[in-house]
This record gives C-alpha cells, sequence and structure tokens, in this order.
C-alpha cells in the first residue's frame, strides 16, 4: 500500500508554489555528525528554469550555520492550512480526520558572498512581505543594512526534488469534498483568532 496516498499526494508544482508564497516560514532541516538542527526562517521562492529556488538569511550565531556550507543538502518543510474535520459536516457515513497541506522540499544550498547580494535579497523578500500595499520600503542604502549584513549570513537553496500532502477529503464524494473545505477554510480562521488571543492574554498575564 502506497503512503501517501495517491490521491494525497499533490501533483500540481503550482499549487507547491502556491503554498510556499502564501506560507512563507519555513523549517529547514539539517543534519552533520548524528546531530540534527532545525530553524524557522522566511524565504522568498524565485522561479527558474526548473522548480525554482529559495533566498533567506540566517543569524551568524544560530549553531545550524556550521551545517549550512557550499554544497550542503537540505530539507525544507512548509505548512498550510490544516484542521480536526468532524463526521457531523458530510452527507455520508464517516470517521473523524485531520486535514492539512505540508510541503516538503530538498535542495542543495549556495552561499551568497556579496553583502550587496545579501542586500538585495533582503529588500526583494521584504517587498513580497509587504504585499500589494507595500508601506513599508527597504533601503539597500540605509546605514542599519550596512550593520545588519554582518550579523547575517545569505543564502539561495536550489529545489532538487518535491512532495506536496494534501489531505483534503479528496477520496469523498463532490458534496463532501465541498464540505471539507468550508470546514478547513472556517475552523483554521477560527482556531488561529482564538489562539492568537489566548497567548497574548498569557503574556500579559505574566507580565502584570
Amino acid at each position: 500500500m502506497a503512503y501517501p496516498p495517491s490521491h494525497h499526494q499533490e501533483s500540481e508544482f503550482i499549487n507547491i508554489v502556491e503554498t510556499i508564497k502564501t506560507f512563507p516560514l519555513a523549517l529547514i532541516v539539517t543534519a552533520k555528525d548524528d546531530k540534527l538542527l532545525l530553524t524557522h526562517l522566511p524565504l522568498l521562492y524565485k522561479p527558474d528554469a526548473d522548480s525554482g529556488s529559495l533566498l533567506g538569511h540566517i543569524d551568524n550565531a544560530n549553531p545550524q550555520l556550521s551545517h549550512l556550507q557550499e554544497g550542503s543538502k537540505v530539507t525544507l518543510v512548509f505548512n498550510g492550512p490544516d484542521s480536526y474535520i468532524s463526521p457531523s459536516i458530510y452527507t455520508t457515513p464517516q470517521l473523524p480526520t485531520w486535514n492539512y497541506i505540508k510541503i516538503h522540499l530538498e535542495g542543495i544550498l549556495i552561499k551568497l558572498h556579496s553583502s550587496e547580494e545579501l542586500k538585495e535579497t533582503m529588500v526583494e523578500l521584504t517587498q513580497y512581505l509587504e504585499g500589494e500595499n507595500q508601506k513599508f520600503q527597504l533601503d539597500s542604502n540605509d546605514s542599519r543594512m550596512e550593520a545588519f549584513v554582518k550579523y547575517v549570513t545569505g543564502f539561495e537553496i536550489k529545489i532538487t526534488s518535491w512532495e506536496g500532502k494534501f489531505k483534503l477529503s479528496q477520496d469523498k464524494n463532490e458534496n463532501d469534498i465541498q464540505s471539507a473545505k468550508g470546514a478547513l477554510t472556517e475552523n483554521y480562521s477560527s482556531i488561529m483568532n482564538n489562539y492568537i488571543e489566548a497567548i497574548y492574554k498569557n503574556h500579559k498575564s505574566k507580565n502584570k
């Protein structure tokens, strides 16, 4: 039996890219000398003739930097929305489940050795994250940037393989698929709002 089932394996690379661009915070996983290190970093997707690449930077004080050498193999995980799906939403008898979208990538790391290249990458990433309104624009000539680039290392990860796990009740009938779609959208939004409120409330109580 294949795992994950074929109907949960995303075949359209455009959906992989859309997930990365919508949820750009990657989990970067490396292993060296039997030691596993993980770091969460926002990355900028750049298309090319192949599968594209991901640009970012890491703090020089981060111990994972020792793993990120020229030509290093890197695993990345991107998390899309996820939610519990109650059988109560279906038109047919079903069991409880959890739907989710996850992206797993493999890539080869290339270091950015030029400070100008690093600054330009930071400007591009900021422009992308600011979105259409562009309420803030990062200036590569800002004196603070000159100081900042001394404390970080820029990199590009060339994507060599990808896998999308899109568990979206695809094995159900069309009505139930649409019900699961609505539940994922509503539940994810509600859970995030409630969670953020709770976390801020807990922090506020702690600081009193």
